[in-house]
């Protein structure tokens, strides 16, 4: 192809790649349910019946945790007002029972904390935070609810983007206990990578992971996202690789192959991933495509590929019949040397264009192909669309001819 002049300062489409990948930063709150349930069999039953020490290490010293006699009738009839789903009505009993004067830190702790599961479920992380903080301050529930307590805290301050608190909570937690559990640690991890200390949120991460029989994958998922976004590529698509080789029929670890190799710029290898999913007929969704065809586009020499893939993305209707779409479609086409189907591609996307650039990009093309009276009816309208320099639009109708 005899490309003109007026080409050499202007691409007709940069394409841009939206590396995306399929998991996200944060982790759910796990409502400490059985916490409340260990707490309240304590108060019922002796203290050898009482669930197993988790925190043998601590360096608290678990109370005698029972209900006092005077408030045991009141607790109980928390607990069933929490079992009823009476949310609001166990917290206004709770507070009751908080304020009470002469009621033991067992019973001010045990409500605090069921309360805060009561207002945890009415969506108010406030007042749960708030009830925690108290359960915690009261001092009365054995090591078991009292540690629950705090990590439930920790959850919800991380939830909710108090950061330094959660990670002061985490960090209390350790420190008091002396046990780093795995799934403590990763949360750990997920605080300092919110906070942006990737660093330190690898090494969480990395330890959470070797001292659990069974990583959870979002743990590895997350060690990823810090790689990435501490700029370390090499390390995201070694992991990335590890983790797609031991699942792969595990759509999600194998875009996530992908996107770690588009960080790296490794177009070639991220095309062989999306390729190997859209031909086992997995991607499904325009966003998908589009990667598909952007990685194509960015890569050197594949620009029919890329149109083979908007192709049938339009004629499956998986993606949709838009500008940005016929744009990429025309410059897929044009850098491929198949003008007639680029131009075709520019004559759909141009009306759909929000100014005139596509309609400037058709006249070029057809210009170039000497079809000038095509070309000046294209950049006419690219004029009265508006352009942000007119100097090419011009020199085309100022041709002799058409």
């Amino acid at each position: 192809m005899n490309h003109s002049a007026i080409f050499r300062n202007q691409t007709l489409l940069a394409a841009a790649i939206g590396a995306v990948l399929l998991f996200g930063a944060a982790a759910p709150v796990d409502a400490q349910r059985s916490s409340a349930r260990q707490a309240r069999e304590a108060a019922k039953k002796p203290a050898e019946t009482a669930a197993a020490e988790q925190y043998p290490e601590a360096t608290r010293k678990s109370p005698d945790a029972r209900a006092s006699a005077q408030q045991q009738r009141k607790l109980q009839k928390l607990i069933d007002l929490y079992d009823e789903d009476k949310g609001a009505e166990a917290r206004a009993l709770a507070d009751e029972i908080i304020a009470t004067e002469k009621a033991s830190a067992y019973d001010k702790s045990f409500a605090a904390q069921l309360a805060a599961q009561a207002a945890y479920d009415l969506d108010d992380a406030a007042a749960a935070m708030a009830y925690l903080a108290k359960a915690i301050e009261f001092n009365g529930l054995d090591n078991n609810g009292h540690y629950a307590a705090m990590l439930m805290l920790g959850q919800l301050q991380m939830q909710e983007e108090q950061y330094e608190p959660a990670l002061a909570t985490f960090d209390r937690l350790f420190a008091e206990t002396k046990v780093q559990k795995p799934e403590h640690l990763a949360l750990k991890g997920n605080v300092l990578y919110r906070m942006e200390r990737f660093d330190e949120a690898a090494e969480a991460l990395k330890q959470a992971i070797a001292s659990s029989p069974e990583p959870r994958a979002d743990w590895s998922q997350l060690l990823m996202a810090t790689y990435f976004d501490s700029g370390k590529t090499a390390e995201a698509a070694r992991l990335a690789e590890a983790i797609a080789a031991k699942s792969p029929a595990d759509k999600r670890a194998q875009m996530n192959l992908a996107a770690a190799y588009l960080q790296a710029e490794n177009y070639d290898k991220a095309a062989e991933v999306l390729e190997r999913l859209r031909a086992s007929g997995q991607l499904t969704d325009e966003r998908e495509y589009r990667q598909l065809y952007s990685t194509y586009l960015n890569a050197d020499g594949k620009e029919r590929e890329a149109a083979n893939v908007i192709a049938e993305g339009l004629q499956k209707g998986v993606l949709q019949p838009s500008h940005d779409t016929y744009l990429a479609l025309g410059q897929a086409y044009y850098f491929s040397d198949q003008v007639e189907p680029a131009i075709e591609a520019y004559r759909k996307a141009a009306p759909l264009a929000k100014d005139g650039e596509t309609y400037l990009n058709l006249a070029k093309v057809l210009w170039q192909e000497d079809r000038i009276t095509e070309a000046k009816a294209a950049a006419r309208e690219a004029m009265a669309k508006g352009l942000k320099n007119t100097d090419d639009a011009k020199k085309i109708l100022a041709v002799p001819g058409g």
